[in-house]
């Protein structure tokens, strides 16, 4: 009654309705009389129905004191009133009626209704499992590698396991990732490290001693850093953006496994990545993988061949984009020669023409082990699975002293095998760790410039994944606010009939109008609010107040 008191609906008077019917011989200027009468009558029943009706409640559901009505008893005052039978119900029926609707107003989560045992829903999380070259060797980060075209693949069936909703994997040379959705924090990493260690062949407890998992806010702001270069083996190397984006491409393709929280991730994470590139000098100089390889030659020819840079025979296993930037970083130092060993010619004779200063070679794939023999030094960056040079065909092969630099995931060099021949110097991705050094203790300030820069990524992210605990919310808000305007415009149906369809058309666009105006500061405020408890308390006081 206290409620009903303060928005009482005024009535249209039984006058006016009856004169809002015309005769059927009506001249036209009884008919002009009763379109205005009509337009005056559905001004007073938007002031008297709609309006206050949807005030009244988005009122009373943001009011300071709207807060605590989750903590009131179930015999609420307040929320039992939107009932428009509650006056006239019995005291029983009515808290009977109160208690289901408050057992049915909880809030399902994004993309499922799963519980947990105190019947709160679960909300879903970004969960990362993986291995890098800070926490893993390349043994075994070679075991747990995916080629690019597999990526998609690899995604879904990890999403065929129980509690994974979205996955998406990113492999690169120095790391092994997979992010993914649940709404089981625990079970959910128990599971795709079961998955892992039966597709790799790694036991669980090396696998454990090797992978980081880390989840909530601490995944989304590791996925900003990868895509920065700021967790990279050498700090702004460009190459990592690079792949992430065919993460994102590949996981959010139709074959992909990504769904809306993992997308609007991975987009995330390429946004920063390139904000940071042009707003900091975290990326200006060599730094990639392949300038860091290039210089560790450079550091040890003279002591390993007795050559300098200037006096040596290049050549490289592959003609990929690891290969492009090798050349790329072994022109200015005015190397002898470079053979590029490939399948085919078409790549060779591109970089031919990207530098055409250097003295580039093709060199096919059955010349492969006379082109290693023949030079100084041999870069690997193929994606072959397997080493393609081994202890037996270099011991066949090669006569003189040789570097051997493999730069690829999984190795393309047994490196162990070869250490063991007189005259050969291999080194691996794990080798490069001591030359990167210097360069990472250089970028040091870069670092903090480019992660201020990631937070605001990083809660402009925060800020979107909790709205999403609201769009159920917010949708049934719209569902109910639209099922009163029709309720209300086909009450007074009948005394609209004096307007044209281009009227009522008009009619129709200033009630789904006025709707909209009113819900824009409730969904908005909901949409931004950033205590998860103030969110929810928000959502159950509306779901209550508007009988959702």
């Amino acid at each position: 009654r206290q409620l009903r008191s303060r928005t009482t609906l005024p009535r249209i008077p039984p006058s006016e309705i009856r004169t809002f019917h015309c005769p059927a011989d009506s001249s036209t200027g009884s008919v002009s009389h009763s379109r205005q009468h009509s337009s005056q009558i559905l001004s007073k029943m938007i002031k008297t129905c709609l309006l206050p009706l949807l005030l009244a409640a988005t009122a009373s559901a943001f009011s300071p004191s709207s807060f605590s009505l989750g903590t009131h008893s179930r015999t609420s005052l307040a929320a039992r009133s939107f009932s428009p039978l509650a006056a006239s119900r019995p005291a029983q029926l009515q808290t009977a009626r109160w208690s289901m609707d408050t057992e049915r107003a909880q809030p399902a989560p994004i993309g499922g209704t799963k519980k947990e045992r105190n019947g709160k829903p679960k909300e879903l999380q970004v969960v990362l499992i993986g291995l890098s070259h800070k926490t893993a060797s390349v043994d075994v980060r070679e075991k747990l590698a995916v080629q690019e075209e597999n990526w998609a693949n690899a995604g879904k069936a990890l999403t065929q396991l129980p509690g994974i909703r979205e996955a998406a994997v990113l492999s690169t040379c120095n790391r092994f990732e997979i992010y993914f959705v649940t709404d089981d924090v625990h079970g959910g990493t128990r599971q795709v490290i079961e998955h892992l260690s039966g597709r790799s062949g790694v036991n669980m407890m090396e696998l454990r001693n090797s992978l980081f998992m880390l989840s909530k806010e601490d995944a989304v702001w590791h996925a900003l850093r990868v895509a920065s270069g700021l967790d990279s083996l050498v700090i702004g190397e460009g190459q990592i953006l690079s792949q992430m984006k065919r993460c994102y491409e590949i996981s959010t393709d139709e074959e992909g496994a990504a769904g809306k929280v993992l997308t609007r991730l991975l987009n995330t994470a390429v946004s920063a990545g390139k904000r940071v590139r042009s707003e900091t000098g975290i990326a200006r100089g060599g730094v990639s993988i392949s300038s860091a390889a290039v210089e560790l030659v450079d550091r040890k020819c003279l002591n390993d061949l007795n050559l300098d840079i200037d006096q040596l025979d290049i050549c490289i296993l592959g003609a990929g984009k690891m290969a492009r930037l090798l050349v790329q970083h072994l022109a200015p130092r005015n190397v002898k020669s470079i053979t590029v060993v490939n399948r085919s010619p078409g790549r060779v004779e591109e970089l031919q023409e990207l530098f055409p200063d250097s003295n580039i070679k093709l060199a096919l794939l059955p010349d492969m082990m006379k082109s290693v023999a023949d030079s100084h030094v041999t870069f690997a960056c193929t994606g072959a699975m397997e080493p393609i040079l081994t202890k037996q065909n270099l011991q066949e092969h090669v006569e003189r002293p040789v570097m051997l630099v493999d730069i690829s995931v999984p190795r393309n060099i047994d490196d162990k095998g070869a250490n063991e021949l007189d005259n050969i110097f291999a080194y691996n991705v794990d080798d490069l760790k001591a030359v990167v050094a210097a360069n990472q203790a250089k970028r040091q300030r870069l670092v903090l410039e480019a992660e201020e820069l990631l937070k605001d990524e990083k809660k402009g992210f925060g800020n979107w994944h909790q709205s999403l605990g609201t769009v159920p919310m917010i949708t049934k808000l719209q569902s109910r606010a639209e099922k009163i305007r029709k309720q209300e415009l086909k009450r007074v149906n009948n005394k609209l009939s004096g307007l044209t369809a281009s009227e009522r058309a008009t009619v129709e666009r200033l009630t789904k109008g006025i709707v909209a105006k009113l819900l824009h500061g409730p969904m908005s405020h909901l949409r931004t609010m950033e205590n998860v408890e103030t969110r929810s308390q928000t959502v159950k006081s509306l779901e209550q107040m508007f009988k959702l």
